[in-house]
């Protein structure tokens, strides 16, 4: 009995010090995600949650503990990540939404574990945390891309690998640094001829060496190819912050056009240059301008005042009642152009998908939106420039910005508003998104917030100005207008398909290997996923005859 007794708790301290590792391996990539510097952590966070995964590298788990340490490692990773989903609604949502997305990161944990044995294991384990991104950012709803390890690397060494093959590819590499770092301390420990560590620091160094060879071809806020044009981004601020920012909705276009007839005195003054295109965040006029004369007149007074067309986010209603999120063109003679309805529009926020189930879960369920999608390749003319546009939410897919720069877009406007969710880390992970967005296009970026963060980020993903939060403010500058594409434009969804393919060989490879195995010989009995003494087990990567 004492045997047995001490078996079972030795078994329950290794498991209890690898379901800590795994939440420590969340944490790390938590961690590694701006505000914070700390990009580096998003490799060592992958490469401590492989050695999870395969048994600290003696053997690799059973699929379920692999699906197990996984979905604590996506906790550990999203709780924290996400709170600002409920900074104004409860807990609730927030907890929710945390606990679906990390199913995606138990996938992971499930794939890592199937794809482990195989030669190469690192690849295909780096290949596989990129099928599981591409499933969250799919699915459920239209999917959650936030998160992805490429929004995390906006100051990072890797970040011009998105110019090559876009956020796929950039996320990718982050996690096959992971993987062979994982790989390259396994060997280091259980191999002490160094010439066998070569395969795994190969795999290793592959990300940063990329990284390092395409940096010197990014562009710069000087490399303008039809020209340049002086932007400036209107942060106007709004009354409250929360779900009642816009209550006083004229108070918010109030705010944004005082801000921008300010900046007409100091354009009279010869203060500040005068703009070619001036660019509104969403939300700036939530009053419908083509049913309220009041809105029109407003914004064509500050068009007028200013010189130039405005970019204006506001708020369309439809005949049948539903409403568009929509940035219009408005010139200060002949008034609106062209416009952008957001065609990516978010659930449980701008509309609620199956409202009568959820609104049993949450007293804001009714206060959801009855928005519907818009269609088009998100390009508006304004001052003769073709412009892109991603509103808020949008950003945050591939498909949004890959379909203007294709369509001719120059210049990239992110009109977004934050102030639905507080003083949060919510505002500088957007913007690390339009960072990476800048470096994956090769365009210029013109981010404009209600509350802040605005920014003005040049093609190689530096933030040339940017603002403080809840603070009205007018950000100036000149930026270069590009017309070639990069080789992430012309690929499109490639990167990421051929990615999520290979991952898919890998697992059916995997699955024709282990059927045979599991015939000819039991299984014994095991603690942690690995045989009862886990030495006679392949280690990461190690071909099995």
């Amino acid at each position: 009995m004492s045997v047995v007794t001490a078996g079972g708790s030795r078994r329950g301290l290794l498991v209890a010090r690898d379901a800590a590792a795994a939440v420590g391996a969340g944490l790390l990539l938590f961690a590694s995600f701006p505000p914070r510097p700390l990009w580096f952590l998003a490799p060592i966070g992958v490469g401590l949650l492989v050695l999870v995964l395969t048994g600290w590298g003696t053997a690799p788990r059973r699929l379920r503990a692999g699906f197990g340490y996984g979905y604590l490692a996506g906790l550990g990773f999203l709780l924290p990540l996400l709170p600002w989903i409920g900074e104004y609604v409860g807990p609730v949502p927030w907890l929710a939404l945390s606990a679906v997305e990390a199913l995606f990161i138990g996938l992971f944990g499930l794939f890592a574990v199937a794809v482990a044995r195989l030669p190469l294991a690192p690849l295909w384990i780096a290949c596989t945390w990129s099928l599981a991104e591409w499933l969250r950012s799919s699915v459920p709803f239209g999917g959650f891309p936030w998160g992805r390890l490429a929004f995390g690397q906006s100051d990072g060494l890797l970040l011009p690998i998105a110019n090559l093959g876009g956020a796929p590819l950039l996320s990718f590499a982050v996690a096959l640094t992971g993987t062979g770092l994982a790989a390259l301390v396994t060997a280091a420990r259980n191999d002490r001829a160094p010439r066998r560590w070569i395969p795994a620091a190969a795999l290793t160094l592959v990300g940063p060496l990329l990284a390092a060879a395409t940096w010197p071809t990014l562009p710069g806020m000087d490399a303008a190819e039809t020209g340049t044009v002086t932007v400036a981004a209107i942060q106007g601020g709004v009354p409250r912050l929360g779900l009642d920012f816009n209550s006083q909705r004229r108070a918010v276009l109030d705010n944004h056009v005082r801000q921008t007839l300010a900046l007409a005195d100091d354009i009279d003054a010869g203060r500040t240059p005068r703009p070619d295109l001036v660019i509104w965040p969403e939300n700036a006029s939530d009053i419908d301008p083509y049913r309220n004369p009041d809105a029109a007149t407003a914004i064509s007074t500050a068009a007028r005042a200013v010189g130039a067309p405005i970019l204006v986010g506001t708020v369309l209603v439809r005949r049948d009642g539903t409403t568009t999120n929509t940035v219009i063109a408005w010139d200060p003679a002949t008034g609106p152009g062209e416009q952008h309805d957001k065609k990516i529009i978010q659930p449980f926020g701008e509309y609620l998908p199956y409202r009568d189930f959820f609104r049993h879960f949450s007293q804001y369920a009714d206060r959801a939106g009855n928005f519907v999608p818009g269609t088009g390749d998100g390009v508006v003319h304004a001052a003769g420039v073709p412009v892109g546009v991603a509103t808020c939410y949008e950003v945050a897919f591939d498909r949004a910005l890959n379909q203007a720069v294709r369509a001719g877009a120059q210049l990239i406007a992110v009109p977004t508003n934050n102030a639905t969710f507080g003083d949060t880390e919510m505002t500088y992970q957007q913007l690390a998104m339009s960072r990476v967005r800048a470096v994956e296009h090769g365009r210029a970026v013109v981010v404009a917030a209600t509350s802040g963060v605005s920014a003005i980020v040049a093609p190689d993903g530096a933030v040339a100005e940017s603002s403080s939060l809840f603070a009205p403010t007018t950000l100036v500058a000149q930026v270069p207008l590009r017309a070639s594409t990069t080789l992430a434009t012309r690929l499109g969804p490639i990167p990421e398909f051929a990615l999520c393919i290979g991952a898919a060989l890998a697992l059916l490879a995997a699955a024709l290997h282990t059927a045979p195995l599991r015939r000819r010989r039991p299984t014994a009995p095991s603690t942690d996923g690995a045989d009862a003494d886990g030495k006679n087990q392949p280690r990461l990567g190690e071909r099995i005859e």
